[in-house]
Order: structure tokens, then sequence, then C-alpha cells
């Protein structure tokens, strides 16, 4: 049942109960607008059934499809385990095509043909009406035919259809992805789902993501969309095999959605404005030392605008791209548990859980283990120093065989304590239990920030501030800049291919000695239970053997899956760190660091065309927290800089001046770039004026149509009261007129 038509029900019954005249002309009005929409959809229904709309495939009917029936666009793949229960099986498979009334997701479900060594696999598709109902539920924005952006609804589908659009494409094809992720993580369990069926000991309470819990107990493999490889060509033309040319930031949107656009738009932003200061580190080479403090200062001044440059720039794409209005108060995320209730705000049924519950655990228990974490790093960094520097004055004959060893083992160790600390640091926010995933991200990203800082730029603070030793920092610095980004270039998209082919071929013999073993094995316990199981598909339409998809969804379930861009980001930052924390030192590291991201961007466009599987579109505004964790590392830029510069100057000078006299111009010197800084923070605005002036008529425009509407309704209102009353009047006029 469309949902235009369940709030009409709805409707309908609520006046049951209400009297008055104009309580019911209020019903009248919206029940006749809901209707309205509702014949619109079925108008839409009539239309597309002619183009073999799976509008059918949404009933209980386990009838088989006709063979010669074209099947929809597969838009996600999910691979079941080949040992699920039979129950649990038909159990999932009821939620995923059942009705939203019943706790279903009204999707449509076509099937792979049985392979017992891949177990099921099922392709998810939904109605062209599904995909525009939800699409209003989930507020996306699109531009209509005068180019403004403004949420999507079914009653305006015509103002967003400019003549020859169809209405299948309306929505890309990452927006229809993320409609059909939306729709199977709001699959909730019911107050009757108390468990699994099937698998007792995996409990449910009311409101828990059945497919979350269904992956987290490896019942479900793999969950991935399909890449359109046509479309890939096009773009893969135009990204990564193009060196120098500009990047294709509208296709790379609306093939994998604005969060991995804006990634790319941030990099190359941030390349380009790493011109400026590689000339000047140039320069600053060809002059005298004397220029230094100057190149020093324009440096602290660059991240600044830097930074507020791309807010405007960041803002403006959130505003053309439909963004701009995401807030923390968006859907709750499928993982965010607690009792049903009545949302405050939207007035939906939606999980709750106190805030106060979340801040308590962040502050009490994640907060110090994240320090704790922190600590341990830094006294493991101290320790490889110290046995380093033991070595050094050891003038036994084994000390110079063994020097390089601490640098080893630390550089070891911070890869382990890396990987675990990640795990860590996924654990605790998801313990944390934050309603949005915007919340979510913040929070896991400054537990990771904070640890990787600690372990990529506190050897250089301790060698500059400590040690004191301006050459070897160089030379670290230099080392880290160079060499690693290389490594990590390699490890990215190199790597992964020589993995793959390897991996593929062990992949292949595996399969091979399986088919022999099952062959010559009698035992009925070795064979998957599925093909006993297969029973719960059996009125599912299954894909021909010779459908390209099948090719498709076997190659593309043994890629690997990208983990978003948040290692992406990481890497930018930890450069970024790299540039502006110590530039007064090695000016020419934006230099490298320029050539160092052209590379990367064709690396990052190669590996998640070809490498990885295609990732879920994300709607984002934003680079989110990075923006703060960008922010806090140009601060402090400007205490590290200004350190070096009265440090090397102290140095130089001699005893011609005092210490104090130097730590008193340090905090001179550093109010004064703050005082700057926070000048061109408030100076340069954040949003263009463009995006403000039209964000303030979008406003003004809908408290105007708000207003006209309620204008409109008070006036059937008064049109209908005086009405009743003057033929109530009317009607004893005649009355006596009759009896005299």
């Amino acid at each position: 049942m469309p949902s235009a038509l369940r709030k009409t029900e709805s409707l309908s019954s609520g006046l049951n109960y209400k009297g008055g005249n104009v309580i019911q002309e209020e019903g009248d009005h919206h029940i006749d607008q809901l209707w309205g929409i509702h014949e619109r959809l079925n108008t839409l229904r009539g239309h597309m059934s002619k183009q073999r709309l799976f509008d059918d495939f949404d009933n209980d009917s386990d009838e088989g499809a006709d063979e010669e029936t074209v099947l929809p666009q597969s838009y996600i793949v999910i691979r079941i385990d080949p040992y699920i229960e039979t129950t649990t099986l038909q159990w999932l498979v009821d939620k995923i095509r059942g009705k939203r009334r019943d706790g279903g997701a009204e999707l449509i479900v076509f099937k792979e043909p049985y392979n017992p060594n891949e177990g099921v696999v099922l392709h998810i598709s939904a109605s062209k009406i599904k995909f525009l109902e939800v699409a209003e539920e989930m507020e996306i924005q699109k531009s209509d035919k005068n180019g403004q952006i403004r949420e999507f609804t079914v009653s305006d589908l015509d103002e967003f259809l400019p003549s020859g659009m169809r209405v299948e494409d309306l929505l890309t094809v990452a927006e229809r992805q993320t409609i059909i992720r939306h729709e199977l993580e709001n699959i909730r369990a019911l107050a009757e789902d108390d468990h699994i069926p099937g698998y007792p000991p995996y409990a449910l309470y009311e409101g828990q993501s059945i497919l979350h819990v269904c992956l987290q107990y490896k019942l479900i493999k793999k969950m991935y969309p399909l890449h359109d490889h046509e479309a890939l060509k096009k773009l893969g033309r135009k990204w990564y095999l193009s060196l120098f040319g500009k990047q294709p930031f509208e296709e790379i949107r609306l093939y994998f959605g604005e969060s991995v656009a804006l990634y790319f738009t941030f990099l190359g932003f941030y390349t380009t404005a790493l011109l400026v200061p590689m000339c000047l580190g140039f320069l600053q080479l060809l002059l005298s030392k004397e220029a230094v403090p100057f190149f020093c200062i324009f440096n602290v001044v660059w991240v600044t605008v830097f930074l507020e440059i791309w807010k405007r720039r960041s803002n403006e794409l959130a505003f053309q791209w439909g963004t701009i209005g995401m807030t923390s108060l968006d859907e709750p995320r499928a993982n965010f548990h607690g009792h049903m209730g009545v949302d405050a705000v939207s007035g939906r049924i939606q999980p709750q859980y106190p805030r106060w519950k979340t801040n308590v655990k962040m502050y009490c228990a994640s907060f110090p283990l994240v320090l704790l974490c922190m600590l341990g790093a830094f006294v493991i960094m101290l320790s490889s120093f110290w046995v380093e520097d033991y070595l050094r004055q050891t003038d036994a004959p084994w000390s110079a065989r063994l020097l390089p060893l601490p640098s080893v083992i630390y550089t070891a160790l911070v890869h382990i304590m890396n990987l675990y600390y990640r795990k860590l640091a996924t654990y605790l926010t998801e313990w944390e239990n934050h309603r949005t995933q915007s919340q979510y991200d913040r929070h896991r990203v400054t537990k990771l920030v904070l640890f990787e800082f600690v372990n990529n730029f506190m050897s250089l603070f301790y060698i500059a501030f400590i040690i004191q030793d301006m050459d070897m920092l160089r030379n670290q610095l230099a080392t880290m800049l160079i060499i690693l980004q290389a490594i990590n270039n390699v490890q990215e998209a190199i790597l992964p291919l020589v993995l793959k082919f390897y991996l593929s071929k062990v992949t292949d013999f595996k399969h091979y000695f399986a088919k022999i073993k099952r062959r010559l094995s009698h035992d009925r316990n070795s064979f998957p239970k599925l093909p006993y199981a297969y029973s719960p598909l059996k009125g599912i339409p299954e894909v021909r053997s010779d459908d390209e998809r099948l090719i498709d969804a076997k190659k593309e379930g043994k890629l690997d899956n990208y983990e978003e861009t948040y290692d992406d980001y990481l890497e930018m930052f930890i450069q970024f760190g790299y540039v502006v924390l110590f530039s007064s030192v090695y000016p020419v590291a934006a230099f490298w660091a320029v050539v160092n991201n052209i590379l990367e961007i064709r690396a990052d466009a190669f590996k998640l065309c070809l490498i990885y599987q295609r990732p879920m579109g994300k709607k984002v505004k934003d680079i989110g927290a990075w923006q703060k964790a960008f922010e806090i590392m140009g601060a402090l830029s400007i205490l590290t800089n200004c350190g070096l510069l009265c440090m090397n100057q102290m140095r130089r000078k001699g005893p011609l001046v005092q210490e104090g006299e130097w730590i008193l111009t340090f905090v001179l010197l550093e109010h004064f770039l703050l005082g700057v800084r926070y000048l061109l923070h408030i100076a340069i605005p954040d949003k263009p004026e463009w995006v403000r002036i039209a964000l303030a008529r979008r406003n003004y425009e809908s408290k105007q149509a708000l207003k006209n509407e309620k204008m409109q309704k008070n006036r059937r209102i008064l049109t209908r009261k005086f009405k009743t009353v003057h033929g109530q009047h009317s009607q004893q006029q005649q009355q006596q007129q009759s009896i005299l």
C-alpha cells in the first residue's frame, strides 16, 4: 500500500471520533490532497505497467515469474551463508519482500541459479513507484524545471521532469542504491521478534536493524551494489586515464555519490592551493635565511585562507547538490538502538535513547581509554629513541649492527597498534550509540585522528624540541613525506592488483579441489543445507543463466570492500601536517605534496573503478570532522613554526639575546598570528553571497506558501461555517412559511 493511501486511511479513521464541521473540513482537505497524490501514483503505475514494472512482486503470491519477463535492474546483491537454516532464509526473504505494515521493506527480490559453492545469491531491486515514494520520505533534494533545488514530492512530480525526461531517469543510480540500502537497513525487529528464527541464541530487541544483525552473525556474507561497466568505462577515460585533465566531478557524483565526489573535489582544491607555498618554498631556498620568517608567516596565513575558501566552496557544492539542508535531525542510523517511541520532532515511531547515557559513555569510558592508548604510543616512541641513543653511545662491536633494530621494531609496532586501535575506536563509537551517521562519523574520526597524530607526528616534535637537531628533523620529514607516500600509492593501486591475480588463482584451485572432495565424499553433512532448503525461494523469479549480471555479481563479489573515504582523508591530513607544521625547516615539502597528490588522484580513481567494489552512494554536505581536524592542524602550525623560528634565531644570535627575550618574542609572534587567523576567519564568510540569497529566498517562499495554504484553509472553514448557519436559518423560515 502506498504511503499516501496509508496516510489517507489514518486520517479517515481519525475523523470518526472528531466532531464539528471545522475539523471535518480540515480532514476533507487533507484527504483530498492525499487522495490526489494517490491517484497520481496510480496513474504512474498505469503508465509504468506497460514498461514491465514489477509491482506485482510486492504481492504475497508464490507463483513463479514468466521466463520471458525482463527482470528489473539489480541495485544490490546479497550473498547468503550456504549453511543458513531454512526458517531463517524464509523469514529474511519475507522481511525483504513483505508489506511495511508487517515490518517488511516491499522490495523486489530475484535469485541466481543455485550454486553449492556460493550458496544463495539474491538481487534486490524496487518498483519505480517505490523509488518515488521513498525518495519523498528521505527528503531527497532535486532540481525542478526552474533550476531550484528543493525537496522532491510526488504531488509535484511534473515540476521535476523537464521536457523529454522519463520518470525512471529522475533519480540517479547512486540515489536508487541509497534508497534500497535505506529500506533494507530499516527492516527492524518487531515486538514479537525476540530472536532470529532458527538461531535462538541470536537475540533481537524491538527496533533493531535486522540487516545489521544478519551481517554481524555472518548469515549474510556480503552485500554490495553492482558496477555499470559502460558508464564506468566512459568515466575512466575522463578520469584516471587522463593524467593532467580536469576531474569530471559531476560524473563522479552521479556514479559514486556525493561523499566520494566531495573527497576528490577537496583533493583537487587542496592540490591547486599547494601551488602557492610550493613556489614560495623554492624562492626561500634561493634567498637568504633572513627571509625565512616572512615565508613562515605567509604559510600560516595561507593555511587559514585555504581552509576558509574551501568552506565557501563546500557550501556552494552542497547547495548545488541539494545537501546543504542536512542537519543532526536526520534519520537515525541503522545500528542506533533504544526503545521504540514517537520522535518529538518528526512524530514518527523511531528508536529513542537518552543523550546523557551517550555522554556518560564517551567521557567516563571512551575518552580515558583513548588517552591511555595515546600515552602507550608515546611511551613506545620514547623507548625507541632511548634504545637507539643507548646503542649509539655503546662502544660494543655489535651495537652498530643493532642500530636500525629499534626503528624497525617501532615501525612494526605502529602498524599493529593502528590495526587494533581502529577496531577499538569503531567498537567504542558503536557502543556509545550515536543517533545519526554524521554524529557517529564525527566521534569515530576524532578518536582515530588523535591516535594517528601521536603515531605520525610525536617523533618529529621530539626531534624538533627535545633533541633540537634540525638536520635530523629535515631528513626525517623528507623520508616520511616522500618514501612513505610512495609506498602508500604502490600499496593502494599496484599491490591489490597483484594480490587480486594470485588470490583468484588460489580460489580457483580451492573450488576445484572442493568439487573433487564432494564427489568422493558420501557424507551428507559435508554438503551445504540449502539444496534441501531451497523451497523458501520457490516463488522468487530467477535470473537467466546467460544474464551478464551473474558474471558481474560473481566477479565483483571477490573484490575488496571500499571502506568509504576515511583512509583517503587520513592520508591527506597526515600529509597536510608534514607540509604546514615544519614549513620553516623543510620549505620544499609543498612540492613533494603536489607531486604525490597528482598521482594520488589517479591512483584513488583507479582503485575505485577497478580494484574495489562499488561503494554505496552517500549524501554529505561537507567533509565533516575532517574540516575541524585540518583547522586544528593549522592552529598547531602557528605554534610549531613560531617555536622553530625562535629556536633557530636564538641559536644563531647566541648570548646576545637572553632566553627570556626569546620566549617573549615567541609569545608575541604566536598571539599576533593567532589574531590574524581569527580576523581572517571572521572576514571570510562561510557561504558566498549568492548562496545566502538563494537560501533566504527559499526560506521566504516556503513561509509564503505555508501562509497562503493556511489562508485558503481558513477561508474554506469560514465559508463552510457561515453557509451552515445561513442554511439552518433559511430552513427555519421556510418551515414557518409552510405552516402559515
